[in-house]
């Protein structure tokens, strides 16, 4: 065998080598790509399956608010404010004490429900019935509202005793609530000192 056929031999076999070489090569890099692409796929299912991104326990709290339109907030708001943050319990002790004060308060001056044109029974059951409304009111606010409106009805009509209870229980004071129902400043003040003297002649006669 000549040098030269021996030389063609070795070079035919490096090259079937090198080939051989290559083919692996590119058989192993493509089963790590069918293998990334299975793992995409599996990405993709997992996807599919989980929850958007954004979502969770936090933005679902965050929007109860706003799928309400506010009405939630403003319930619990409105609640709070409605009982001043007091509890049922607390609201009736209220009612409970002032309602004890008042019957204190007849008992000592007997002769307070007649100044009033009225009875003790009458009295009562009218202050028992704007506690259930305003369980706050106290009853010497009681009785100058209803002195009020018997002094000051026949000249201004829409001025009742209800109409003053009306602005005591939407936080407003008697010289506020007169106001309000028309009076002027000089007016109201000199309604109440009236109211305030003939109530203070009612509870001395006693």
């Amino acid at each position: 065998m000549t040098k030269s056929f021996e030389t063609v031999i070795k070079t035919g076999l490096l090259c079937l080598l090198v080939l051989a070489l290559a083919d692996g090569a590119f058989a192993q890099g493509k089963g790590r790509g069918g293998g990334s692409g299975r793992g995409g796929g599996g990405g993709s299912s997992n996807r599919g399956g989980g929850p958007p991104p954004g979502t969770g326990v936090d933005r679902g709290l965050g929007n109860a608010s706003e799928r309400s339109k506010g009405r939630s907030d403003d319930g619990l708001s409105n609640a709070s404010t409605k009982s001043k943050g007091r509890s049922a319990e607390g609201i009736e002790r209220a009612r409970s004490n002032n309602l004890r004060r008042a019957d204190d308060d007849l008992r000592d001056h007997p002769r307070l429900p007649r100044a009033l044109h009225t009875n003790a029974n009458d009295l009562r059951s009218g202050y028992q019935a704007a506690l259930a409304v305003n369980p706050d009111l106290t009853f010497g606010n009681y009785v100058s509202a209803t002195r009020l409106g018997q002094n000051l009805n026949p000249r201004f009509p829409n001025i009742t005793r209800d109409a003053i209870l009306g602005g005591l229980n939407s936080g407003r004071s008697l010289g506020q609530t007169l106001q309000d129902l028309g009076l002027n400043d000089r007016e109201s003040k000199e309604a109440r000192k009236r109211a305030e003297n003939e109530i203070k002649a009612a509870r001395k006669n006693n």
